[in-house]
């Protein structure tokens, strides 16, 4: 499955989630590390998730880059 995730950038580090999984986030001091943590969150979760019964949720989100004038 793939899954939408939102990567930000702060003032300690970087920080992802995963929209469509509820509460599945990650923090690290570098982009790449981050990637790789939310790629492990995302498959904890995805685990959690079976052990409990619960349905794995269908991806929905979707991103898109929009251009604008910046005036």
């Amino acid at each position: 499955m793939n899954y939408t995730v939102i990567i930000e950038e702060s003032e300690d580090g970087w920080g992802a989630y995963a929209p469509d999984l509820p509460g599945c986030m990650a923090s690290a001091a570098s982009r790449e590390e981050v990637v790789t943590l939310i790629r492990e969150a995302i498959k904890f979760h995805l685990e959690g998730l079976r052990e409990q019964g619960e349905p794995i949720p269908e991806p929905h989100c979707q991103s898109e880059i929009i251009q604008v004038d910046a005036a």
